[in-house]
């Protein structure tokens, strides 16, 4: 609405729009989310400003219906071992078949039933670890009014600042600089989250758009600082491409983030990479032209430096091999 506010906004190449302060664009679902925390594929749908909540609760209320159960299988198991153990002078003998004691129970438990029930145990308990430590991660990351992608720009704030030595301060604007005003934020007796998604209120010395400009400095340190590269090798995109090595093979990124297909001669500018894959965005004819962004994972070894001229823009004579 405010036009002498579109300087401070990042804009969506894909929805054609620009984004709101804490928005996100999400490539599985294909739209801009409002505080957008994280894709999950559990619910297969975004974490952000709608249903952050809810899915915190999930994370909790999974774990304590897992701990249900796993008390329900160990309960069961030791009961019904217990009534088919046979103790003798000199050894120890279980008998699946029948109860010793007890009637025989409405469900029968014989050895498939322990098997299954030993199965479902370990997969409780796994879900309790696992999804646990997930929400532990979700409440630190609430108290403190941040999201897991905020955290993370967060934490290139302060590598951008050291790197360059500016001198800078940032302040995240969101923290309330109280825990439980913070989890107001997202906990509401209602249900409904404050706030219309777009506005926000923020601490002291900051302003609605602190986070935003600090988004837009992080792009441009990244365009500073990427690599142009050019690719010597076809690839398909394929996750665990096997006929690039073995290394290559094995130490494929765990990540969610797509692998982008190349042939050869097309041109990649490379942002970050691992001992043996890069990430980066393919250069396209069409992309001055609003066309859509390619950007992934591609092995190292299918790549080579591309040396040119800044001004003219061209390869420069007897460029070497660099990979």
């Amino acid at each position: 609405e405010k036009s002498q506010d579109c300087m401070y906004l990042q804009y969506c190449k894909v929805c054609q729009s620009y984004k709101a302060p804490r928005s996100h664009h999400c490539r599985k679902c294909n739209r801009c989310v409002m505080k957008m925390d994280h894709h999950c594929p559990w619910i297969n749908n975004c974490c952000g400003y709608q249903n952050h909540a809810s899915f915190t609760l999930f994370l909790l209320l999974a774990p304590l219906g897992c701990i249900h159960a796993s008390f329900i299988f160990i309960m069961t198991m030791y009961t019904q071992l217990y009534n088919r153990i046979s103790f003798g002078w000199s050894s120890v003998k279980i008998d699946m078949s029948a109860a010793k004691r007890d009637p025989r129970p409405i469900i029968p438990f014989g050895l498939s039933a322990f098997a299954a029930s030993l199965f479902a145990l370990g997969l409780a308990l796994g879900t309790t670890i696992a999804v646990g430590m997930l929400f532990i991660i979700q409440m630190k990351v609430i108290l403190t009014n941040k999201t897991s992608i905020e955290s993370w720009i967060e934490e290139k704030a302060k590598d951008r600042i050291q790197y360059y030595q500016t001198g800078e301060t940032f302040i995240f604007p969101y923290d309330m600089g109280s825990k439980w005003k913070n989890f107001r934020q997202v906990f509401t007796w209602s249900g409904i989250p404050e706030g219309d998604g777009l506005d926000w209120p923020v601490r002291d010395g900051c302003h609605q758009y602190s986070l935003t400009i600090e988004q837009l400095k992080q792009k441009a340190d990244k365009r500073v600082r990427s690599v142009r590269y050019r690719a010597i090798e076809d690839y398909s995109g394929v996750c665990c491409p096997v006929t690039k090595g073995v290394k290559t093979f094995f130490t494929t990124p765990c990540t969610e983030e797509p692998r982008i297909a190349l042939s050869k001669g097309d041109l990649i500018l490379a942002t970050r990479g691992l001992k043996h894959w890069m990430y980066g965005e393919k250069i396209l004819i069409s992309a001055a032209d609003g066309g859509i962004r390619e950007r992934g994972w591609f092995p190292r070894n299918c790549v080579e430096k591309y040396q040119y001229d800044s001004e003219t823009d061209q390869p420069v004579d007897g460029e070497k091999k660099s990979k």
